[in-house]
Parts: C-alpha cells; sequence; structure tokens
C-alpha cells in the first residue's frame, strides 16, 4: 500500500512569541486551512538507548571491526597446507611469500589500530576462539569531543526544540473511512507513533548550547548519526603511505586483514520464551521493526518509513518509500488491466472473424509452414485464435493510451512525494555532490594534484585518459550486445528446427508452433539470467578500470552500463517477437530463407498471443527466480560464514558475534535493477500483455516485506547513508515512461490486428463480415501441389493489393497521431502539475521566513553570534585528502 508517513505533522513556528502564534492561528481559521497552525512547543526528554555497551555497562558501541588470527602461524605449518606436487624450493618460495603477505597484515593491522587511537576512538577487544582460528571483536566508541567536530564537519542536523504534531487536517483517507462508517483506517501502520515533531538545524560547534540534550549527552545525536561519523573516520584513517591508496578499512577488509567492518543491530527481532511478548510496547527498534513492517501478514499495511530511516537511514527508507508508492500506483493499473482482461470474454461473443475460424476455417486449406511440412486447416486455429481475442481487442488501445498516463503521473507523483519526504527529513538542502575521491580511486591512481576547489592535494587521474577507457567501456558493451543478439538467432535458428519435425506429425501438428515457442521462452530465459550475471561482473571491472573520482561518478556509470545491457538481453527478443517477426518471410514461390531455412511466421493466434506468452514467460520467470535467490543465498551466506569460523554454540551469543555471522549487505542497486526492469514490462509492452501490473502487483507485495525481513533479520546493519533522492533511476524511469509511448504506438499499428480491422470496416463492410477469407491470399500457380491459402494481402499473381498498401499509410499515421497526441497530452500534464505541491512550497517559504525571525529576536541566539567562532579542536591532519564540505549558511528546518 501507499507509504504515508507516520502523521501528516504541520510543521510549527520558529518564533516563540505568544503573539505570533495568535496571529498565525487566528489567520488559519480565517483561511479555514489547518495547514497554517502554528503548534505548541511540548517538553521533551529525549533518550539515548544503550543496547549495545562496553563492559563497563555505560559506554556505547558505535561500530566493530572483526578479525581473526589462524592458529598456523609458522611457515612450516604453512608449508603444511601445499599440495605434495610442489617442489621443495618452490614450497619454501611460496611459504615465505605467505609468512611475508602475514607479517604485513600484521603491520597494517598495527598502523591502522594505532592512528584510530590517535584519533581518539576508545576501543576495547573481545576474543572468541573456534576450532581454526582466534576471532577478535574491537568495540569502538566515539568520544564526546570528537563527536562534536566531526557532526560539524559532516553537516549533522540535530533537533533544536519539539513541537506538538497533533494536526486537524482531513485527508482523503478519513473522508473515505467516514462514508464507510469505519472509526479505524485498517491500512494504517502499528508501529508506535510520536506525539512531538523535533525541529533541526546543521550542528555547529560554536552554538552547541542552542540544541537539544538527552539523557547521556549535551547534544543529542542519534546511534545512525554516530556509526555513521566512525564509519568516516575508518574511511579516511591511512595505515601507510597516503600517495599508494594505503587508507581505509574498505582496502582492508578486501586485503582480508580485517574480516568485517559494521555497525551493531539494536537488540534482537526476537521475544525469548519465558519474556512477556508486548512488541508494541517494546522499545527495541529492530524488534518494532519485525513486528510492524518485516513479516508478510502486514503487507496491506503503511510501511514506517520514519522508523526505517530512523534505524537504516534515508537511503534505504526512500528505496521502500518509492517502492511503496509504485506499488501503490500499480493497484489502478492492475484493476484496469484485468477489465480489459476480461473485457475479452465479451468481445469473443461476438467476434465474427474467430466464429469464421473455427467454422468455415475447416474448409480452407492453408499452405505448408515449412518446406517438408504438411497442409493444414484454418480451423485448427480455432482455440489459438480465440484466445488471441483476450490480448488483441481495441481496449488494448484504450489501455497502451491509459498506461502511458499512468506512467508519466505517476513519475510526477513520486517528485511531489519525494519532495514532502526530505522536506520532512530535512534534507532538501542536502548536497549528495560527493567531493571526496573513493579510497579505490586513491589506490589504483599514481599522480597528486591540488583541488582548484578545496585547494588540498588530492589523488588525480587525467580525464582524456578516463575518455579513452570510458570509449573502451562502450566498444566492450557493443561486442556483449552483438553475443546477445547472436543467442537470439540461434533461439531463432531452434524454434525452427524443432518445429518442422512436430509440424510433419499429423497429431503434434497443432502444438508444434506452441511448443518450439514456450521451450524457446524458457532458453531465452535461462540466457538472460547468465548472461546478465556475467556481464554485470565485466561492467563493475570495466567502471573501476575507467577510474571515476567520487561513488556517485561510478555507481551512476555502472548503473547505466547494466541497464543498457540488461534492457537489450531481457527485452531484444520481446521486440524480435513484436516487430520483426513474421513481417518479411515472403510467399509460395518466393520465401525469404536465411540459412536455407525459412523464417518464423507467427503462431496460429498471431503474433501478439506470442509475444503475451513470451513476456508472460521472461518476466513471471525472471521474478520467481531472483525472490528465490534473495530467500535462499542470505542464508547460503550466514551458513558458509558460520562454517568457516565454527565458533562453538554458547547459551548468551553477544550481539556482535551474532550480527559477523550474517551477511554483509548487498546495497540497492539489484533492488532498484529488478524493479526498473519491471516497469519497463509493464509500459513498453503493456498492450500485449494487460495483466502484467497484476503480476508486478503480486510480485511487489512480497518484495517489500522480503527486502525488509532482509534487513532486519538476515543481513548486517547497513551503514546509514544519506540521499535526498533515488538518483539515476529516476532518470532511466522517465527515459522508459517516454518510450513505452513509441513502442506501444508501433505494436498497435504493425502487431495488433486493430488497425486492419478498422479499414476493413470503413472500407469494404462495416460488420467484418468475410474478413477472415479477405486476410488470406491465395498462392500463385505451379508454386505449390494443392491449391492453399497463407495470410497477407497479395493477389494471386503475388503483387500486393491496395488495401495493403492503403493500411500502411494507416499504420504510419496512426503511429504519427498516437506518438504526438500522447506526448503532448503528458508534456501538459508535466507542466500543469507541479513538481512541489504548492501547499508544500508555501510552507518552505514560510519557514525560511520564521526561521530568520527566530535568529533575530532569539536573546540565546543573540549571545551566540557575539562569541567568537573559534574552532576549538584542531582538525585532524590524516583526513587532509578526504575533506566533506561544508555548507556556509545555517539552515532551520522541521
Amino acid at each position: 500500500m501507499v507509504d504515508e508517513i507516520e502523521s501528516d505533522v504541520i510543521y510549527g513556528p520558529l518564533d516563540e512569541s505568544e503573539d505570533a502564534v495568535a496571529a498565525a492561528n487566528e489567520l488559519a481559521e480565517k483561511n479555514d486551512d489547518p495547514a497554517m497552525e502554528m503548534q505548541e512547543n511540548v517538553n521533551v526528554n529525549l533518550i539515548d538507548e544503550c543496547y549495545n555497551c562496553f563492559n563497563d555497562g555505560v559506554t556505547k558501541i558505535d561500530f566493530i571491526l572483526v578479525y581473526e588470527d589462524r592458529r598456523a602461524t609458522t611457515v612450516d605449518e604453512l608449508m603444511l597446507s601445499l599440495p605434495p606436487t610442489v617442489a621443495s624450493e618452490e614450497s619454501d618460495r611460496i611459504a615465505l611469500a605467505i609468512q611475508k603477505q602475514k607479517d604485513r597484515h600484521k603491520l597494517f593491522k598495527k598502523r591502522f589500530l594505532g592512528n584510530l587511537s590517535k584519533m581518539g576512538l576508545l576501543m576495547e577487544t573481545d576474543v572468541r576462539e573456534s576450532d581454526r582460528s582466534l576471532v577478535y571483536f574491537i568495540k569502538i566508541h566515539i568520544p564526546w569531543s570528537l563527536m562534536l567536530k566531526y557532526a560539524e564537519d559532516l553537516n549533522f542536523r540535530v533537533p533544536i526544540r519539539a513541537v506538538n504534531n497533533y494536526s486537524t487536517k482531513i485527508t482523503f483517507v478519513d473522508r473515505l473511512l467516514r462514508f464507510l462508517h469505519l472509526s479505524h483506517n485498517p491500512f494504517l501502520s502499528e508501529a508506535p507513533k510520536r506525539y512531538y515533531d523535533l525541529f533541526t538545524s546543521v550542528f555547529e560547534y560554536a552554538k552547541k548550547d542552542s540544541f537539544m540534550c538527552d539523557n547521556h549527552f549535551p547534544v543529542h545525536f542519534t546511534n545512525t548519526q554516530r556509526s555513521f561519523a566512525v564509519n568516516e573516520i575508518l574511511q579516511t584513517t591511512p595505515f601507510g603511505r597516503i600517495e599508494k591508496g594505503e587508507i581505509g578499512i574498505d582496502r582492508l577488509v578486501r586485503e582480508r586483514v580485517f574480516q568485517a567492518a559494521y555497525p551493531l543491530h539494536e537488540g534482537d527481532y526476537k521475544f525469548d520464551k519465558t519474556e512477556k511478548q508486548m512488541p508494541f510496547h517494546e522499545n527495541n527498534p529492530r524488534r518494532v521493526l519485525y513486528d510492524t513492517w518485516a513479516q508478510y501478514r502486514v503487507f496491506y499495511k503503511y510501511q514506517p518509513l520514519d522508523l526505517i530511516r530512523e534505524y537504516f537511514g534515508e537511503k534505504v527508507s526512500l528505496y521502500f518509500a518509492w517502492l511503496g508508492l509504485y506499488t501503490t500506483w500499480l493497484i489502478s493499473a492492475s484493476l484496469v488491466g484485468v477489465l480489459v482482461f476480461m473485457f475479452g470474454f465479451i468481445y469473443l461473443s461476438n467476434n465474427l472473424p474467430v466464429q469464421d475460424i473455427c467454422t468455415i476455417g475447416k474448409g480452407i486449406r492453408m499452405c505448408p509452414l515449412c518446406d517438408q511440412c504438411p497442409y493444414w486447416n484454418l480451423s485448427d486455429t480455432c482455440s489459438s485464435a480465440r484466445l488471441g481475442v483476450f490480448f488483441d481487442h481495441p481496449g488494448t488501445v484504450f489501455y497502451a493510451i491509459f498506461m502511458s498516463f499512468w506512467a508519466v503521473t505517476f513519475l510526477k507523483h513520486w517528485k511531489q512525494k519525494n519532495a514532502q519526504i526530505t522536506h520532512r527529513w530535512d534534507l532538501m538542502e542536502f548536497d549528495e555532490e560527493e567531493n571526496r575521491p573513493r579510497p579505490e580511486f586513491a589506490i589504483r591512481t599514481s599522480r597528486v594534484e591540488k583541488n582548484p576547489v578545496t585547494g588540498l592535494l588530492e589523488p588525480y587521474f587525467p580525464p582524456r585518459v578516463r575518455i579513452y577507457r570510458i570509449i573502451a567501456g562502450i566498444v566492450t558493451l557493443s561486442v556483449m550486445i552483438c553475443i546477445v543478439i547472436i543467442f537470439i538467432i540461434a533461439i531463432i535458428v531452434y524454434r525452427i528446427i524443432i518445429s518442422i519435425p512436430l509440424l510433419r506429425n499429423r497429431d503434434l501438428q497443432v502444438y508444434a508452433l506452441s511448443v518450439a515457442s514456450l521451450s524457446g521462452a524458457v532458453i531465452n530465459l535461462i540466457v538472460i539470467m547468465i548472461l546478465g550475471y556475467l556481464y554485470q561482473i565485466i561492467a563493475y571491472k570495466l567502471t573501476q578500470w575507467e577510474m571515476h573520482r567520487t561513488q556517485t561518478d561510478f555507481d551512476n556509470h555502472y548503473t547505466i552500463k547494466v541497464f543498457i545491457f540488461q534492457f537489450t538481453n531481457i527485452y531484444s527478443s520481446i521486440f524480435y517477437i513484436a516487430f520483426i517477426k513474421g513481417k518479411a518471410v515472403g510467399y509460395p514461390g518466393k520465401y525469404i530463407k536465411i540459412f536455407d531455412l525459412r523464417q518464423e511466421e507467427c503462431g496460429q493466434g498471431g503474433c501478439l498471443v506470442e509475444l503475451a506468452v513470451q513476456l508472460g514467460i521472461i518476466m513471471i520467470g525472471k521474478q520467481t527466480a531472483t525472490n528465490l535467490q534473495e530467500i535462499m543465498w542470505p542464508k547460503i551466506l550466514a551458513l558458509y560464514q558460520r562454517w568457516q569460523l565454527s565458533i562453538p554454540k554458547t547459551r548468551c551469543t553477544t550481539r556482535w558475534e551474532d550480527d559477523f555471522k550474517r551477511s554483509e549487505f548487498g546495497g540497492l542497486f539489484e533492488e532498484y535493477l529488478e524493479i526498473v526492469l519491471q516497469f519497463g514490462f509493464i509500459t513498453i509492452f503493456v498492450a500485449a500483455f494487460p495483466i502484467a501490473p497484476l503480476f508486478a502487483l503480486l510480485n511487489n507485495w512480497v518484495e517489500i516485506r522480503l527486502d525488509a525481513k532482509k534487513l532486519v533479520c538476515e543481513t548486517r546493519r547497513p551503514i546509514a547513508f544519506r540521499a535526498s533522492t533515488i538518483g539515476i533511476w529516476f532518470s532511466i524511469l522517465e527515459v522508459l515512461a517516454y518510450l513505452a509511448i513509441i513502442a506501444n504506438a508501433f505494436l498497435i499499428a504493425f502487431t495488433s490486428e486493430f488497425l486492419p480491422k478498422i479499414l476493413y470496416r470503413y472500407t469494404v463492410d462495416w460488420e467484418l463480415k468475410n474478413y477472415t477469407r479477405f486476410t488470406l491470399s491465395e498462392a500463385p500457380p505451379n508454386t505449390t501441389d494443392k491449391s492453399c491459402m497463407y495470410r497477407d494481402f497479395r493477389d494471386p499473381t503475388g503483387t500486393l493489393t491496395p488495401f495493403f498498401w492503403k493500411l500502411l499509410a494507416l499504420r504510419l499515421f496512426f503511429v504519427i497521431l498516437f506518438e504526438h497526441v500522447v506526448f503532448v497530452l503528458c508534456r501538459l500534464t508535466d507542466a500543469v502539475i507541479n513538481d512541489i505541491p504548492d501547499a508544500l512550497a508555501i510552507k518552505i517559504r514560510r519557514e525560511k521566513y520564521l526561521a530568520k525571525r527566530a535568529l533575530q529576536n532569539s536573546t540565546n541566539y543573540n549571545r551566540i553570534f557575539e562569541e567568537p567562532e573559534t574552532d576549538h579542536i584542531s582538525r585532524s591532519k590524516l583526513t587532509r585528502f578526504f575533506r566533506t564540505t561544508k555548507s556556509k549558511t545555517p539552515s532551520v528546518s522541521s
């Protein structure tokens, strides 16, 4: 369902004077606009829960580092693991190399931990003994003074005051519930809600006394902010020569110096057998998310986006907000699609051409479908023709137009939803552009130059060389696309070869093309999965080789590479069936052959039925395979991790030990790619498969809870990265939405029977009498043993009839008219609907004005501005290469 933010919070004033509040509320009452009301301040005691602590029970654990110390530490013991066929001198050389690498790893580890200690991080070590090694868990805590410095560097937003979030705004859902006489909204999330809302501002050290405190610290920082700050330190702390890229925890984990680095989950998501189960009064946020979000039984409820954001960060919560909105919009698309599909039953009962196929078709002999195949009767295609009516009728034209508007309107609505979310989550002024070079970029480059913006020395790679490498990547992508086309041709040849013996058999002749099509679609699905997996590895290596400076540039180039290939890989066979198959096969006596084989003809029900079958197999099959992989793969990785460690089971397992046994979260790339490709299925070829949105809806109901359960239960807790949009994926969705308009126009014009029937109605007979016989042509004399018919608009000599040329002109005119009309209407829709709702735009401007008033009138702020803004904490020299930019202007928002 649509994922509403927990409460429709109306952001209150920053001017605390009673006159200002009274004036604002009077104006709100006069205009009958609750959104203009100014809420009262409330006194809130913020609680900083310590779910994971040092042995003293007080010091909070903000991060965990894990490394192993293998028992085989001597050269002699290392040699025992070598195969006996290796020569003695060679084995000595290998063993010494291994020992040298172990010594190098120990040196890196010692330097890294020493630098972390110099930075001011507090560390405590916990040791576990396994069958093969000693596992060291290093618990890390960021002290208060260091947290203040990094909070300012990283532009953390911290609360300055709390206001009542009670809202009198009546929504559409409220009106609907009143109309249905329901007292409770059954779709509301069961997660607990706060009765207050926090106003936040970018943290500044000089004004630290102005921010809200909690029960432990003078300024309230969330657990995700603390772990993010520690991760920043870990990413920018060197362990060797910085010019060689010997910096950051990522490289140490990649080289197996450390086995893992992760923040901890906050408590267990399950209840003990002896514990009284009261999930909605439990303070453990992980357990609340599990009970109210990560279970399939709550598939119909709103997602608790605020809780997801507080626990996993904005980047993860934005993905679920987008996926939830998309799934909600699929409900309307599915309902209309099912109605269009069911309209086929009504259309079938009065469909004269299909009745002709099943009746007079018994006396119509059709030409062989291959050189050695027998003749067949048109009535043999009766069942296929009946099936084709469900996918090829006038309702599909309406549905194609409807889905074009649906796609554009959905994207526009997401822009508005995204604006509301970023406003609520204090991300309106968040700048996602990264100025820090990627650690891997620093590793691979050998040059250091001054950054013209910051003036600091940074790793540098020549842009001209990068362009040459990008071109090489494009060539590689082109080669892989050619491989996809080769496989498509191979599958086409397979279908032709497999259908020939079936067509010769009188009993199996009716099922020949269907069997060939179905088996070819299954083989195509397998090829798609294999090639997609291989190219993702190649694309990742190519993007690494291209040497992109920031992580955003790296992610964007990698995403574009993979999407272009996957688009070609998945949709190439569908485009072939939709626009190429059966369009240029020739006619008796002059068949067009490739490799001495006649080209494929469409099945008995037409190309649209075969296209629907291909779409259904690829779409549903790929979704099923992906979901099974998401279910099984984390469990397999967790089992492998536990087997590799072999830590004895104890009754009391620590949180860091339990999290280490889980697999690492793989990121959101695969999740976005899966849903974006699904978006292409339900928009580009929706005219051929109107029930595609229904299967997408069913899949997404499972997908949301599956991804939620994976995050909460089966993987380590990811770093709470910040983001204000879904990134380049939105641009890809816009391209797909407009490509769908073009594809559906050509699909209706050249693949559907809609236009031939329209032209026949206006030029021959309105009731479509003898339409079936009209679409058949007689084989030219002396080209076949017996007189027979084939599908085409030709005269007995094989010349195209005037009806064919009229139909071709009508098809081209329809494509141009459909595209222009739909494009213009979509652009008008895009222009009429604002990216930011009017009410939100007014609210943002009002908050900026009130913030300015608050800064001018608050005696506390006047006192702060009179103080000299001196930096009480010196900046570390270890992060001089990796400095994030800082906002120049303070901003206050809610």
